[in-house]
């Protein structure tokens, strides 16, 4: 009996060590900001593609902000989808292209991106750039984001954050960190590893001829992970721009929950079908990037991570007297602290701007927090496409 809780161990403390040095890694290489790219060309024929639904009370001022960022050979193109408001009159008062869609059996952005593709087969641009419809771009970063794209031929991902509020509730603020950790530091740490960007949903650049074979209109909440998960196993993967920023608020904290379940839910499903898969396309071709991906995607979120990395330390510490094997709790706690060392480093150099150091004391309650939203996705009651409240 001694025996198999030994087994049990051992194999426990592998299960989380993997994803935990995955994790840290990625922290540790993310301390560098990326090396800027110099772009010679000049900025392609591009389609700014802005999916919306509902969103009246944001669109007209998300317009208004793009028009330093556009040049003359660009078209801002919404595509109004199952709207109940002024969404679609707004836009074109604001001298946006509008298309308005009518489905309800079939809403989401992915459904909207394939609706304004079918239109612009029409005459199509050079570059299709994916914008959310509560964004802000950097001044240069659309023209970054498309020139990139067309010299690389790739799909680009920018810097894609929350804006900072340290005002905003402290797990709002916990919440803007973490998307920061995932979408800047992560990325960071993949590119310096040699592995491809993950597509974050807005701020996307794509060629023509790779956009207009990507699979849309898939019923996916996360057809942006999954996009960028396709293009990497087929040898295409995405690159991360650091150099071109993308912005929006955060939502408030009933509403950050209902996000966070969504992308997260949406995260934990294409880790089950794409993880395995990816490292093993990986392996048998040789593509590097495909391998980190799929290491990347059997990382947990962060605070299911941390969740499963305690309750796992709870058992070996519990279980050590009996085994007389102390190593892997021991090896789990040297990999768990280096985890957090490093994130603490992050908040110290940058992340405090997100996060108020006093909230840092509130970081165990985030983690319970989150625990409802892990418990619906193991019960089966798992998020579908919401428009998030801002």
């Amino acid at each position: 009996m001694i025996e198999g809780l030994n087994l049990v161990s051992v194999a426990m403390a592998v299960g989380i060590i993997l994803p935990l040095l995955v994790f840290t890694a990625e922290v540790y290489l993310g301390f560098w900001p990326s090396r800027r790219l110099d772009l010679v060309s000049a900025a392609p024929s591009t389609c700014i593609l802005i999916p919306a639904h509902n969103e009246a009370a944001t669109i007209g001022l998300t317009l208004q902000r793009l028009k330093p960022c556009v040049w003359e050979d660009s078209l801002v193109l919404v595509v109004a989808d199952n709207c109940t408001d002024e969404t679609a009159r707004i836009a074109a008062a604001a001298g946006a292209e509008v298309l308005e869609r009518v489905e309800p059996a079939h809403r989401g952005k992915d459904y909207a991106l394939a609706f304004g593709r079918d239109h612009l087969r029409n005459a199509p641009p050079e570059c299709v750039i994916v914008f959310d419809a509560d964004c802000r771009a950097g001044d240069k970063a659309l023209r970054e984001i498309a020139t990139c794209a067309i010299e690389r031929s790739a799909a680009v991902q920018a810097l894609n954050t929350f804006e900072a509020d340290r005002s905003a509730s402290p797990m709002v603020q916990i919440s803007s960190f973490a998307m920061w950790i995932k979408n800047v530091v992560r990325q960071r740490g993949a590119q310096r590893a040699g592995a491809g960007a993950v597509l974050t949903g807005t701020g996307m650049a794509f060629p023509w001829q790779m956009f207009d074979r990507l699979p849309l209109a898939t019923g996916s909440i996360v057809e942006d992970l999954a996009i960028g998960a396709n293009l990497t196993r087929a040898g295409a993967a995405p690159l991360f721009l650091e150099q071109a920023s993308i912005s929006s608020a955060a939502a408030r904290q009933n509403a950050t929950l209902e996000q966070r379940a969504r992308w997260e839910h949406g995260f934990l499903s294409t880790a089950q079908s794409q993880g395995l898969p990816s490292v093993w396309t990986g392996l048998r071709t040789g593509n590097w990037k495909a391998i980190w991906l799929g290491l990347h995607l059997m990382v947990p979120p962060f605070a299911l991570l941390i969740s499963l990395a305690l309750l796992i330390l709870l058992f070996l510490g519990v279980s050590a007297p009996a085994t007389a094997n102390v190593w892997p709790f021991v090896c789990v706690s040297a990999v768990l602290s280096f985890a957090l060392v490093g994130l603490l480093g992050h908040w110290a150099l940058e992340g405090h701007k997100w996060l108020h150091p006093r909230v840092l004391l509130l970081l165990p309650f985030y983690v319970l927090w989150k625990i409802p939203v892990y418990a619906r996705y193991l019960l089966g009651r798992r998020s579908g496409w919401v428009r998030t409240e801002r």
